[in-house]
């Protein structure tokens, strides 16, 4: 067995995750700085930020993921929406009204 090289190949190996932890710590940080101001998109009459995006996802599946996606970043329409997913207007209307319903909880809870 060759343990020379199974101790270093272990021991790079931590040191490499020791070191990407500090720099994904410090790339987070910059990502979050630079995208705080801008990713804005209207919900009917409210602005939802990427971080209220952010937070969606851990609440929707992924239907109403790629119904979000579509619309609010990749800026399609509902009939656009329903010809990629191959599925109705309507059903993409009560998508939209669904992730609507979990803006407002999120909203009402951040106030809370």
């Amino acid at each position: 067995m060759d343990l020379p090289y199974l101790y270093r190949s272990v021991t790079n190996r931590c040191l490499n995750v020791v070191r990407d932890r500090g720099n994904r710590a410090r790339l987070l940080e910059r990502e979050q700085a630079a995208a705080a101001p801008v990713g804005r998109v209207r919900l009917d009459d409210q602005i939802v930020g990427v971080g209220l995006i952010a937070a969606l996802v851990d609440r929707l599946d992924e239907g109403h993921m790629e119904v979000l996606v579509a619309r609010f970043v990749d800026d399609m329409t509902q009939e656009e929406i329903a010809d990629h997913l191959k599925l109705s207007r309507k059903t993409i209307g009560k998508r939209l009204d669904r992730i609507r319903e979990h803006v407002i909880a999120l909203r009402e809870e951040a106030t809370s």
